[in-house]
């Protein structure tokens, strides 16, 4: 199991926090997903998604909730 940490802009609202967790928390491979005070870390299994499509799949689902990326 790896785990990343991605650090954004601003602090996530309840909705897009929950919507967050929903979306990529039921991709496969992921363990479990956390999101907290402009941060998200996200636990998964490397043999079943790669680091690279989480992070994509992730920066787009932020984006789309109109966060940025630190």
């Amino acid at each position: 199991m790896e785990k990343i940490s991605i650090d954004v802009e601003k602090h996530f609202c309840e909705e897009c926090s929950l919507a967050l967790r929903r979306f990529v928390g039921h991709m496969e491979g992921v363990e479990s997903i956390d999101v907290e005070e402009g941060k998200i870390a996200i636990a998964f299994d490397n043999s079943k998604v790669t680091r690279e499509a989480l992070l994509k799949i992730t920066k787009d689902s932020i984006e789309k909730l109109g966060y940025k990326l630190i």
